[in-house]
């Protein structure tokens, strides 16, 4: 499904034959403006090195997300990488970056579960022109999935 449903706002990084890095999204259906962070996943080996940063930011690159204003996502308060990454993002969009309680680990996971917080950065303008004039710095290839599998960009 990722392949097929997502291919559009999904990406995989790839090193040496080795997939290090994977991020799924999806334009949310009653805001098409809303680009919805899914899943960020970098493997052990590529984090700290701007990997998760330049899969977001070939995602936003597409002409699928061209109308793309707003970026959302879920964030727990331990996850200081992910928390990171989309703090460093608002920055380099020039946008505001707002934080609410989405989930509440008591009231709806019975404190099985940590509380998700929606992290919004938005609204963004002319994002496709603006970030497709950034070069991209890494050695790591990104790749778009497509329903025949990965393709290398």
């Amino acid at each position: 499904m990722q392949c097929t449903h997502f291919a559009d706002t999904s990406v995989l990084a790839e090193q040496q034959g080795q997939i290090v890095g994977f991020i799924s999204g999806y334009l949310m259906p009653s805001q098409p403006d809303t680009l919805f962070i899914w899943q960020v996943a970098v493997s052990d080996s590529c984090r700290g090195q701007g990997l998760a940063s330049q899969m977001l930011e070939q995602i936003l690159r597409r002409p699928f997300c061209a109308q793309v204003t707003q970026l959302e996502t879920t964030v727990t308060a331990a996850n200081e990488a992910s928390k990171a990454l989309f703090q460093r993002l608002a920055a380099k969009l020039n946008a505001d970056l707002a934080s609410k309680t989405l989930f509440d680990s008591e009231r709806h996971f019975c404190g099985e579960h940590d509380t998700e917080h929606l992290l919004r950065i938005g609204p963004f303008h002319n994002l496709y022109a603006k970030l497709a004039a950034v070069p991209s710095t890494s050695a790591t290839s990104v790749s778009e999935n497509t329903s025949r599998g990965s393709k290398t960009l």
